[in-house]
């Protein structure tokens, strides 16, 4: 999709200032913009609407998703991980549609034992297809204090920050290489914790602990800024901030020190899952 010539570039430290005609703004209130969907009771609400809590048990883990459904936008979560031995366990916040053939844009948080440092996983859907995969770790104790989760969705450009750090840039290459590109289906918001022993921790040879549990995760600071209509005509017309950022040369700098010093794993240098080369969106990064 070609660049609109109102594209501005932002800095890695991005505004919260992003919110101007034909979007919605989440008010930051639990209880206003959000559902807790799943659970059992194990999903609570505190401090007047500002936290929510998500735990899991040998039973049943929880979950929650927004109230509204975004076509482009900024999505801020801030989450403190579940601490001590969190093995087995998956705690996420992402954005998806409905549907075998959904989008979907996702962080999650993969547990480890005690000591051992979490994996931040992240992928992205469009058309049903995944496989996206680049992992992380952090440069900080995730368990110890919340942090700021984001994502930025716009017709050209997915962008994933920790703390205003940028990790990930997903750009929109479908009309060079015919690879889908989320941009015609709305999506809620939504977060869990949930029992993933069978893979989520060194590839399912570290267990769950279930005597540590309830294992919890907090969540505050929810901010949803984006064009809420059904209409992707509408949408791709919005004027929030959010429509045209992109990254400039310092943000940049940011994502390859983050990618040289704390990624993990990238599915484009994947020799083994690809043998016959990499996905096609990989030759044009």
């Amino acid at each position: 999709m070609a660049s609109s010539p109102r594209r501005t570039v932002v800095c890695s430290v991005l505004p919260l200032l992003l919110l101007l005609a034909g979007a919605a703004r989440a008010a930051g209130n639990f209880y206003q913009d959000v559902d807790i969907t799943w659970g059992d009771g194990r999903g609570k609400i505190g401090g007047g609407g500002d936290v929510l809590t998500l735990s899991l048990d040998r039973a049943s883990g929880s979950g929650f998703q927004s109230k509204n459904q975004y076509l482009y936008g900024r999505f801020d979560m801030q989450i403190k991980l579940v601490p001590g031995d969190s093995a087995g366990t998956v705690a996420t916040f992402y954005l998806s549609s409905q549907g075998s053939a959904h989008d979907e844009i996702d962080f999650e948080f993969l547990g480890n034992a005690s000591g051992q440092p979490y994996t931040v996983h992240t992928n992205v859907y469009s058309q049903g297809k995944g496989g996206r995969e680049q992992q992380f770790r952090m440069w900080f104790d995730p368990t110890a204090d919340f942090h700021t989760y984001s994502v930025v969705w716009n017709p050209t450009h997915i962008l994933f920050y920790v703390d205003g750090t940028p990790i990930r840039e997903h750009r929109n290459r479908e009309a060079a290489t015919g690879v889908a590109y989320p941009r015609s289906q709305a999506m809620r918001v939504y977060a869990s914790v949930w029992d993933a022993e069978e893979w989520a921790t060194q590839g399912g040879r570290v267990r769950t602990d279930w005597s540590r549990a309830p294992f919890v995760a907090s969540y505050k600071g929810f901010a949803a800024s984006g064009c809420a209509s059904q209409d992707a005509a509408a949408c791709a017309r919005s004027n929030g901030a959010w429509m045209y950022q992109e990254l400039d040369a310092t943000a940049l700098d940011r994502l390859q020190w983050v990618q040289k010093n704390y990624m993990i794993y990238n599915y484009c240098t994947d020799t083994w899952r690809f043998k016959d080369g990499a996905p096609p969106e990989c030759a044009t990064k």
